[in-house]
């Protein structure tokens, strides 16, 4: 950034910009229709750098793009796993859109195959574990990793709202040990000290945590795009402070953020939601390379 440039450096050529030796890598996961990545890159234009709240420049934190990677299609499971397989390891890892079914392969791929070691914070307003005739099967993803050999107890949710899910969903989770964090509990104590209470208590029982930021758990009001919104759900605040917390969590190697579906503004509320609570992340990894941060 230029001294006195009034405008500051923007968020989109921040990311466009590959650094040397990263600590955060992003990757697009546009599925069908979807040109969720490609909405998400534009609309970084309208944003900063610079986390005003906090003092944190992302400037300071070295970013590569990955691109695209395919999701749907023949092989395209396989393809997301091996991907991912080569990311174990490396840097703070970023994945934006794509739906739950690729959350399987993703995070099986980043665990090499061996879940015993993995942790699971959700932001998200219901269960993915029961389908039905009304759900589509990538409601099923939790399940999936469950059976894959995910845990018990390794799974946190938080942002359920009332009237989102099924009393059959709420007892799996009991029998799995999954915690459910309500919205009642989020707005008497605060997202981001829900989220850090969280990821203590998670990292406690294993090695590694993947964040699944699904935008459904916005209020409706601030999530047109997204089909699973609905009344009393997260403000976008809200959705920062939780992204924040855990991006600045050093147990959180990776973070998922979907759940948005055909957009009826490309530019709209949604994307610029998803645009902060991915920036928020950023900012939270960021925050890792300060003493006493």
């Amino acid at each position: 950034m230029a001294i006195g440039d009034p405008h500051g450096a923007r968020a989109d050529t921040w990311l466009a910009s590959p650094g040397e030796a990263p600590g955060l890598v992003v990757a697009g996961l546009p599925s069908g229709v979807d040109r969720v990545p490609a909405a998400f890159r534009a609309v970084l234009a309208r944003f900063t750098t610079l986390d005003g709240e906090t003092g944190t420049d992302l400037s300071r934190l070295a970013v590569t793009d990955l691109g695209d990677w395919e999701v749907t299609g023949l092989g395209a499971t396989e393809e997301v796993a091996s991907r991912a397989r080569r990311l174990a390891g490396g840097p703070v890892a970023a994945f934006i859109g794509g739906d739950g079914a690729v959350a399987r392969p993703l995070i099986g791929g980043l665990a090499r195959g061996d879940l015993s070691e993995v942790g699971l914070l959700t932001l998200d307003a219901r269960h993915d574990v029961l389908a039905s005739a009304r759900e589509p099967a990538d409601r099923t993803w939790l399940r999936s990793l469950i059976e894959d050999g995910l845990p018990d107890g390794r799974v946190v949710q938080v942002g359920t709202r009332s009237f989102a899910d099924t009393a059959p969903a709420r007892a799996f989770c009991a029998e799995h040990g999954i915690e459910v964090v309500t919205m009642e509990t989020v707005e008497e104590v605060g997202a981001g000290w829900v989220v850090t209470s969280a990821l203590r208590d998670l990292r406690e029982r294993c090695a590694w945590i993947f964040l699944v930021a699904d935008l459904g758990v916005l209020d409706a009001a601030f999530a047109p795009g997204c089909p699973q919104a609905g009344p009393g759900g997260m403000t976008p605040r809200h959705l920062t402070a939780a992204c924040r917390a855990a991006g600045a969590h050093p147990g959180v190697r990776a973070a998922g953020f979907g759940g948005v579906g055909p957009l009826p503004d490309p530019a709209g509320p949604t994307m610029l939601n998803l645009a902060t609570a991915f920036l928020a992340f950023a900012s939270g990894v960021a925050s890792r390379e300060v003493p006493n941060a």
